[in-house]
């Protein structure tokens, strides 16, 4: 029923007092911390990047909700947690979503369900490559100062769809039908880009093409910067390798292991297993061991590093290919190979607590919009971590415990003549926080 007035039914007593509720409180919100979010936006200008890539086809004196608009109302709704466009119908109305897009509560209401879908509908694949590069170019600009090297970690990750929808490819592994998106990350966790594919493992020139584009936006802002790439066995091909060559790029990729590889660490594995067998509490026993070889396809022989570990329920060896100079192969594997494991969280967090797998859509043109309008919700909610002390708690949070303390705040909003009061919670066991980020906020890069 609609009728606001009437109480809700079901309630019991408190201290033998009947308890009434009604939704007629007026100018409420439950997402008081999203003007938060609005001010990292501000500062980012994500929305602005995004549009300046899409051209508008409308006519521009019937325009009520500019290109900027419509995306920046997508990006707060995903960062605080309304993740599908029909949510829209309900918050368009919002007083603190109004007000996180410039306008007064008593100002008209913000763009539809139905306008959201059109927007998403409008790019074309030219404007998603210029998205892309956009993407790249908030990444570099999201630095003070140039640095001298960066590590980017590149992988995929199965996105079930369920429906008719572009692209879509049945994936045995996964055992339903689905996208299979490249994602990138630096090492610090901040989004590079984004592309969406069919649910297979990326052939070696698909993936040397992902990079050159990649690598020719990142160029245009560090000419000099030096990158690593770091990735599992998808992307260890002669393609990507010899791409990496020729460009000037450190590469580390994991490798399947073959016949040939294993025919180096035979005597290994033995040394390996009965050092483990000889003294079995001290924990798996784990060696090392590099050297040159190549697959058939490959140009030229590489540097391969080999990881044997024996404990309780075998051996286990894992191979990497490397570039790089450093003569220790255990710090080589350990401290750099590994470390792209922290990439699986990054896309966790994109996917899980910023619902990116949203990929709905029937054109395939659609949903890679959507995956960057996720992107530039995962870079708003990286801003809010960002915001917080380096030796805070705050830094290491994950998206939807940020969501759930800084965002979900009541507030009460009261118009005034010359003025907007939000009336926020006194009990508000985050507000000291709330004060240093927005203190915090204009120091963010760009």
């Amino acid at each position: 029923m609609n009728d606001f007035t009437l109480p809700l039914s079901g309630l019991s007593p408190v201290s033998g007092k009947a308890v009434v509720a009604k939704f007629d409180g007026g100018l409420l919100s439950s997402d008081g911390g999203v003007l938060l979010l609005r001010e990292i936006e501000q500062r980012l200008r994500v929305a602005e990047r995004l549009a300046g890539c899409i051209r508008d086809p409308r006519d521009p004196d019937l325009v009520t909700h500019t290109l900027a608009d419509i995306i920046r109302f997508r990006l707060l709704m995903i960062g605080a947690g309304y993740e599908d466009g029909n949510d829209a119908s309900a918050l368009r109305g919002d007083p603190m979503f109004k007000m996180a897009q410039g306008l007064a509560p008593s100002e008209r209401e913000l763009a539809s369900q139905s306008t959201i879908s059109r927007f998403e509908n409008l790019p074309d694949a030219r404007a998603l490559l210029r998205m892309g590069r956009a993407m790249a170019d908030l990444y570099c600009e999201s630095f003070h100062r140039v640095p001298e090297r960066i590590t980017l970690d590149i992988d995929d990750t199965f996105d079930a769809v369920h429906g008719g929808q572009q692209l879509r490819l049945f994936n045995a592994h996964h055992d339903e039908y689905g996208f299979q998106p490249i994602v990138v990350f630096d090492g610090s966790g901040r989004f590079v880009s984004a592309m969406l594919r069919p649910a297979k493992r990326p052939s070696g020139k698909e993936a040397e093409r992902f990079l050159r584009r990649l690598l020719r936006s990142i160029r245009a802002n560090w000419p000099r910067t030096k990158i690593l790439l770091r990735a599992d066995s998808h992307y260890c091909t002669p393609e990507t390798i010899d791409f990496c060559r020729a460009n000037g790029l450190d590469f580390i990729f994991g490798v399947a292991p073959t016949t040939t590889l294993r025919s180096h660490i035979l005597g290994l594995e033995a040394k390996t297993k009965a050092v483990f067998e000889a003294a079995p509490s001290a924990g798996k026993a784990r060696r090392y061991k590099e050297f040159l070889d190549g697959a058939q396809s490959w140009s030229r022989v590489e540097r391969i590093i080999a990881r044997t570990e024996a404990g309780p329920d075998g051996v286990d060896t894992r191979f990497v290919v490397t570039n790089l100079e450093a003569r220790n192969a255990r710090r080589l594997y350990e401290d750099v190979y590994c470390r792209r494991g922290q990439a699986e969280n990054h896309i966790k967090s994109w996917k899980t607590h910023l619902c990116a797998d949203r990929t709905s859509c029937m054109k395939a043109t659609a949903n890679q919009l959507r995956l960057f309008l996720h992107a530039g919700a995962y870079w708003i909610m990286w801003g809010l971590r960002m915001a917080a002390p380096k030796r805070s708690s705050w830094r290491t949070a994950q998206f939807d415990t940020l969501r759930l303390r800084l965002v979900k705040i009541a507030a009460r909003v009261v118009e005034m003549k010359t003025a907007i009061k939000i009336h926020l919670p006194t009990s508000c066991p985050d507000r000291q926080f709330l004060r240093i980020a927005l203190a915090r906020i204009p120091r963010l890069a760009t």
